[in-house]
């Protein structure tokens, strides 16, 4: 049977997904826009493309299988020599019905959530709609607090706390902000359909963590891979049907021609966008499973304000003020998090070697 991985295993994984997600979280919004401005006007296409690119996920599965296959064939081999009996331990196990049914539920929600976030970008600047998003770390704690109790710290509340602040100035003052020849009630359902989505994502976050809890099966990273193709997958089922009754696929051609950056490059963008996206969701549910939701969320929402000003420099959106103290508060509550997690950890560290003395002394 493949095992849970190592601490020090663990401790990797989520250096490594941290990148994945950094690089997805940042990449994935700029590219959707560049869509977007440069002549692109399919929602459900855009929403399609955030899931579409799970066959990827393939590749790493594939490697995983025939190393553990190669391994188990070891073990096989070993057990015969020594007349052992007990190979039930080196099957394969394979998702259960359980955990294929909640990714499938997962993938359901993510598929709606996909469009909600497409429509706000395609009518928000990107700078705008990334700041918003930042709303998503309050949704996140609350549902983690509900559904894996999560717990808080005073540094963990007043990172939260400051994170959605930031969101709340700049809808106060987000008018303003509205692109030249938006219409206002395009522009103003684009920033609630954004919240919307935050929020719905702020929910599947801990649908995950609580599916790694109640899973009754040793969660690997080989089977965190295998839930994000079959939700990814299911995602993207959801958006084919609302590209299909949208008329989207018979329209990629046609806008294609009229992209301005040329048709060749339409679909350079179309696929990494696809790539792009798949990092995201697979950095997210790699640092669930490599720590918790709630580190997810934080991540995504410190990411921000990097999406933020690369949306400035490529696109030459507006950096306002109200930007600007949205970008203060992300910052501050960050390092609110970061410094009460040293803390925290130095003081677990502090505690472990009375601990250790104390189980030694009880040991007959």
């Amino acid at each position: 049977m493949e095992t849970q991985v190592s601490s020090r295993m663990k401790k990797f994984l989520l250096v490594m997904n941290c990148i994945i997600l950094a690089i997805g979280n940042c990449g994935g919004p700029l590219i959707t826009r560049l869509y977007f401005i440069k002549g692109g006007k399919r929602i459900w296409l855009s929403s399609w493309l955030e899931t579409a690119g799970w066959p990827i996920i393939l590749i790493p599965l594939a490697f995983s299988y025939f190393n553990r296959r190669k391994s188990q064939d070891k073990m096989l081999a070993t057990y015969d020599n020594n007349n052992n009996n007990n190979n039930n331990n080196t099957k394969v196990v394979l998702m259960t019905p359980r955990i294929l049914i909640a990714s499938i539920g997962i993938g359901v929600l993510t598929g709606v959530d996909n469009y909600l976030y497409a429509y706000g970008v395609a009518k928000l600047p990107v700078s705008t709609s990334a700041l918003l998003i930042a709303s998503q770390l309050a949704f996140t704690a609350g549902f983690a607090f509900l559904l894996v109790k999560q717990k808080f710290t005073a540094y963990s509340i007043n990172s939260i706390f400051l994170l959605t602040l930031g969101a709340v100035v700049l809808a106060l003052h987000a008018n303003g902000d509205r692109p030249n020849g938006e219409p206002k009630k395009e522009y103003v359902l684009g920033f609630i359909l954004t919240l919307g989505a935050a929020a719905l994502y702020g929910l599947i976050l801990p649908l995950f963590e609580l599916m790694y809890k109640k899973a009754k099966q040793s969660i690997t990273y080989t089977l965190v891979l295998e839930i994000q193709a079959v939700y990814c997958f299911f995602g993207t089922v959801v958006c084919t049907i609302g590209m299909i009754i949208n008329k989207d696929f018979q329209a990629i051609s046609r806008e294609a021609k009229a992209f301005e950056l040329g048709e060749g490059r339409y679909y350079i963008v179309i696929v990494w966008s696809a790539i792009l996206w798949q990092c995201f969701f697979l950095g997210a549910i790699g640092v669930v499973y490599s720590s918790s939701s709630l580190v997810s969320g934080i991540l995504i929402t410190v990411l921000l304000p990097a999406t933020e000003i690369l949306g400035v420099v490529f696109y030459g959106e507006k950096f306002t003020a109200e930007k600007g103290v949205s970008l203060v508060l992300s910052i501050w509550g960050f390092i609110s998090y970061l410094y009460g997690d040293v803390k925290g950890s130095k003081k677990t560290e502090n505690q472990y070697p009375e601990q250790e003395m104390i189980d030694k002394t009880c040991t007959p």
